[in-house]
């Protein structure tokens, strides 16, 4: 465990945000039907922002295997572009210390999602990729091969997302 993390079990308010993020991470698991993954994500986000003060987020690992489950192929688009709402409340509160640090857990369920995504979810996924990923830098080397891996679907001719994803590649390797 971080030595940060450490610290913050100590805090009585970081324990409280914890509790609200396990109530909502609840939801999940009563989830049936697609309609309430979207409300069990409206939750998670709320949960989220109650408390901006922390850059480090409890349950995160089950935070990204939940985001991960809602970007599965079988979903319709809005279950994904509410993950994809969810994974950019959460990018902008942990930062890029945070992001580099836990790029696994949240990159699992984002890179396979270009090759099954509908249209409308594509450049929702290009635009976090571009903002939250492609500033990482150096520290996105580990994920090299996978973050590459899951660009190639954009790279189809006559695709909407096609001169996008070859921006973002292409910046990519200038780091």
């Amino acid at each position: 465990m971080d030595p940060e993390e450490l610290k913050l079990q100590n805090d009585y308010r970081y324990r409280n945000y914890t509790a609200v993020i396990e109530k909502a991470l609840r939801n999940f698991e009563s989830s049936s039907e697609w309609a309430d993954l979207i409300s069990s994500l409206g939750k998670l986000n709320k949960a989220l922002q109650s408390n901006l003060r922390y850059s480090l987020l409890p349950k995160r690992l089950i935070i990204g295997k939940r985001l991960a489950q809602c970007l599965h192929p079988a979903l319709p688009s809005g279950v994904h572009l509410k993950a994809l709402e969810t994974y950019e409340v959460i990018f902008k509160i942990i930062g890029t210390k945070w992001l580099a640090k836990d790029l696994f857990i949240y990159s699992s369920g984002l890179f396979p999602l270009l090759g099954h995504a509908a249209m409308a979810v594509k450049p929702v996924l290009l635009t976090l990729y571009e903002c939250y990923y492609l500033p990482l830098q150096r520290a996105l080397l580990p994920s090299l091969q996978a973050f590459i891996t899951g660009l190639l679907p954009g790279l189809e001719e006559g695709l909407e997302v096609y001169d996008r994803s070859i921006r973002t590649l292409f910046n990519f390797f200038l780091l």
